[in-house]
């Protein structure tokens, strides 16, 4: 099938973030990790580790190798929805080591390890955070973990701890304790940073509204501020009366303006507002349709549309 038009500027702007979140992600080990003689998780790790035994300037070499076997492992026993989510990663990030490794050749940018620690941090988890925000994975060492999970049940999230503690550890044997622990700290750092990225555009604001003037409120958020809503039938607690409930799902900018205009409506009125990490669906992650307003059959107190009575019957 061709992609025209937005399909087809979508999927290319799609893989023009991938190519960049393996850029950004391979800069960092190029740049300081490899430089200044730190350590790494991941292939990156394996790749240094192995280069010191070997060769240095090759390591990226090491990277591509150990991502590609990885990658054919994945391949068997995962999937071929794997295969093609992973397939970029496994050849771009390796790639772009060498890249920038022939192009900083001998130079150092700092000689400060703690610098280089935090900036390898900052490139490392921005750039796969923008990976993974594309649904895809920079392969490697994210494989086993998966693997881990499909077969064990193991979380994800602590199959790669697992894998890049075991890295960053083996390569004990070959250079001092202080790298190594340099090492765990970028770990940790490019962990926190990626869990910051990931879901940066993703994020959204969840707000709960319940009042007697319901109809009012729900009016004034498909009117006035254009937003999508629904409207849950619950009963409160202590009283047991019939109750209904509004949710809704806006952006920061918005949710001042629907407090006030919901207080304006009723002072009283009770609202929950929460960040919720993902929202999915129409208007968010598809294309915003815009629709006809439906006559709707009246609701009952119990919050289901009443039937109405056949005339014809008498009754």
């Amino acid at each position: 099938m061709k992609l025209t038009g937005a399909k087809g500027r979508k999927a290319v702007l799609h893989f023009l973030i991938i190519i960049l979140g393996n850029a950004i992600a391979a800069s960092a080990s190029a740049l300081f990790v490899i430089p200044n003689g730190l350590v790494m998780g991941g292939t990156t790790g394996l790749g240094i580790f192995i280069g010191r035994f070997w060769n240095e300037e090759l390591v990226s070499v090491v990277v591509l190798i150990a991502n590609v076997i990885l990658y054919l492992i994945g391949v068997i026993l995962l999937g071929k929805r794997f295969a093609t989510t992973t397939l970029l990663g496994t050849v771009l990030y390796p790639t772009f080591m060498g890249i920038f490794s022939a192009a900083v050749g001998d130079r150092i940018l700092t000689e400060n390890r703690m610098l280089a620690c935090i900036c390898a941090a900052l490139l490392m988890g921005t750039g796969i955070g923008i990976v993974v925000r594309e649904g895809a994975s920079t392969g490697g060492t994210d494989i086993p973990p998966l693997i881990l999970h499909k077969f064990f049940g193991l979380p994800v999230s602590v199959g790669l701890w697992l894998v890049d503690l075991f890295v960053v550890l083996i390569q004990a044997f070959v250079v001092p304790l202080e790298s190594v622990l340099y090492g765990i700290v970028t770990v940790i750092l490019y962990t926190f940073v990626l869990d910051r990225v990931s879901p940066i555009g993703m994020k959204k604001t969840q707000v709960k509204i319940i009042s007697e003037r319901y109809a009012e409120i729900k009016e004034m958020i498909v009117n006035e501020l254009s937003l999508g809503v629904t409207v849950l039938y619950g009963q409160t607690g202590f009283l047991k009366e019939d109750c209904h409930m509004l949710l809704t799902i806006v952006s920061n900018r918005n949710l001042v303006r629907l407090r006030n205009e919901v207080l304006k409506i009723d002072p009283v009125a009770f609202m929950t507002v929460s960040v919720v990490s993902e929202v999915r669906g129409r208007g968010f992650s598809t294309e915003r349709v815009y629709l006809s307003k439906p006559e709707r059959s009246p609701v009952s107190a119990a919050g289901f549309p009443e039937e109405e009575e056949d005339e014809e019957s008498g009754e």
